[in-house]
């Protein structure tokens, strides 16, 4: 996987961690309102759910969450910079 789509999973994740807090909900919480487990959750939140992660589990979560779709998917600028820029502390620490 190509890293424009591992920055825009972990976008995805951290926008789905955000939403969720604000919500006051745990990963528990929204993980049994959509019906998926709790470690598939938090593998979607770290952006470490790359391969499977479909529209229909996005749709869900953003209903669970009360947000639209597109919420979890719109990226400024600055949150760009920002996850490029872990990018690459973690690349330098391998």
């Amino acid at each position: 996987m190509d890293a424009r789509h591992m920055l825009l999973y972990r976008q995805i994740g951290a926008k789905i961690a955000y939403y969720r807090t604000l919500e006051g909900m745990s990963q528990e919480d929204l993980a049994r309102k959509i019906a998926i487990s709790k470690s598939t959750l938090s593998k979607i939140e770290r952006g470490k759910y790359n391969s499977g992660l479909s529209i229909a589990t996005l749709l869900n979560i953003a209903d669970g969450l009360k947000v639209e779709l597109y919420s979890l998917l719109m990226c400024t600028q600055e949150e760009l910079h920002v996850l490029r820029a872990q990018a690459e502390r973690e690349k330098t620490k391998r």
